[in-house]
């Protein structure tokens, strides 16, 4: 199981890496999924954001219908907690101008310093959530 594991992420974070490269190559755009999604609800160029979006969901599907398990959401989280969760990181998204795949992924890709300082940031803040949430407010 635990190899299983290994070699889907392997394989994701090959086809993840591929497409955002591939984008980039051949059409000169981030692969930045908040971005993509701006795109897509506030310019007239809507058809690559939509498809792009499509893949996404499409790829997943066929993930799912090949075998691929669905991590199943922990039913134990408080819904404030998880509305406070959505807005903080649509905060964090606009603050460092991009969401984790467009710095991680591509910024980094690209030798990015904001990017590297975004990524760290996002990374850090998310130990520091997980700390918060599992030891002062006691959600395991």
């Amino acid at each position: 199981m635990a190899l299983n594991n290994l070699l889907n992420a392997l394989i994701g974070g090959i086809l993840i890496g591929g497409s955002a490269t591939l984008l980039f190559w051949l059409n000169g755009r981030i692969a930045g999924i908040s971005s993509i999604v701006a795109s897509l609800l506030f310019t007239k160029d809507r058809l690559w954001s939509a498809l792009f979006l499509l893949g996404l969901v499409a790829g997943a599907a066929i993930y799912y219908a090949l075998g691929g398990s669905v991590p199943v959401p922990r039913s134990n989280f408080p819904v404030w907690l998880l509305a406070a969760a959505g807005v903080l990181v649509g905060f964090g998204t606009a603050l460092a101008r991009g969401c984790t795949s467009g710095h991680g992924v591509c910024g980094l890709g690209r030798l990015s310093l904001r990017s590297l300082v975004a990524t760290l940031t996002f990374l850090s803040v998310g130990l520091l959530t997980t700390f918060v949430v599992r030891h002062l407010f006691g959600v395991i």
